[in-house]
């Protein structure tokens, strides 16, 4: 199911899913009743705010990637990092600089001016290659394997990091990078500043009597893909920090990612939907999607109750995890009242 989220996401990445030239991809909010939410302890959410001073990388580095391998980073002068959200600890930690090439789901403002070399994990080995590179970073949903083996025949050290899915993931994913640049010190500052952030969001987020059922519809209406979060998602771990229930979990879907069907639907009985951005347009909006099968005759269809969050930003788990964690309470709980 995986592979075929990552399939649909490289259908639903390109221009006629809503990204400009520049890659930057509209704001959150909801829909209907409620007006947009978007206070935040950073950055706007198209754009990194990177720590204060540059670091300076102590290399060599060598660093255990996660698929086994022994890997020894001689520079970073130029980095390539092959997903968004890489991109996005790598700019934060201020080495903004050294990247020379972008995926397509780099959406924030400051990598906006880099060539394309990716979409949404369909990586091209010649075209990364032609930039000649100094250090690769990858996911371990990254593909496909035959395009990182050519990679890493041609000698570039490629770090393979794990894909993350919880809160839990974002200090380790920052230790993780920062330790493959050579600035575990930036790392060890960037891991407190965004741990401080997420627990003051936390704390404002107020306690509610009745906790909200929210089901993470993950929508690629140009590829025919339809599909609703369960255990694993990663949008389980945000409802829950945002106050609601997950919808698909409590009603039983132990994978992360299901076909939506309207029975399915309505056996989560979601109060709230959660979608990203272009996956909400790619539908034809909010009347669009409660076409989807079943989403009419949920709670959440009946009163168009909507949150739509920015695909560059919802399940990155990284640096402004803070940001999405606020919208996403704020959407919540003006679209449950």
């Amino acid at each position: 199911m995986a592979g075929i989220v990552l399939a649909a996401l490289l259908a639903g990445c390109g221009g006629s899913a809503g990204s400009g030239p520049s890659g930057s991809s509209a704001s959150s909010g909801t829909t209907g009743s409620s007006g947009a939410s978007g206070s935040s302890t950073a950055a706007p959410a198209d754009t990194v705010q990177p720590l204060s001073g540059t670091p300076v990388p102590q290399l060599p580095a060598t660093v255990r990637s996660s698929d086994g391998r022994t890997v020894t980073v001689r520079s970073d002068d130029r980095i390539i990092p092959l997903t968004g959200g890489l991109s996005e600890v790598v700019f934060t930690l201020g080495l903004g600089d050294h990247v020379v090439a972008r995926d397509i789901s780099a959406t924030f403002a400051q990598a906006a001016g880099l060539p394309l070399i990716t979409r949404a994990h369909d990586v091209s080995a010649e075209g990364v290659l032609s930039l000649h590179p100094t250090l690769v970073l990858a996911e371990s949903t990254t593909g496909p394997a035959d395009a990182i083996a050519q990679i890493r025949a041609a000698g570039v050290p490629l770090v393979v990091l794990p894909t993350a899915t919880s809160l839990s993931d974002v200090g380790p994913r920052i230790d993780a990078v920062a330790a493959a640049l050579g600035v575990k010190p930036a790392g060890a500052r960037l891991r407190e500043r965004t741990a401080r952030r997420i627990a003051a969001v936390r704390k404002a987020i107020p306690a509610e009597a009745h906790q909200p059922r929210v089901a993470f519809l993950y929508l690629r209406g140009t590829a025919s893909v339809y599909l609703i979060g369960g255990r694993g998602s990663g949008a389980d771990s945000l409802i829950a920090a945002a106050g609601g229930i997950d919808a698909g979990v409590a009603s039983g879907l132990d994978k992360d990612f299901t076909p939506i069907t309207a029975e399915a639907l309505v056996k989560a009985a979601p109060d709230v939907i959660l979608v990203m951005t272009k996956g909400l347009r790619s539908v034809g909006g909010t009347s669009g999607l409660e076409k989807v099968p079943g989403v009419a005759q949920t709670p959440a269809g009946l009163d168009h109750r909507v949150v739509a969050i920015d695909d560059g930003t919802l399940l990155n788990f990284g640096p402004r995890t803070d940001v999405v964690l606020r919208e996403l309470a704020d959407g919540i709980r003006k679209s449950a009242t």
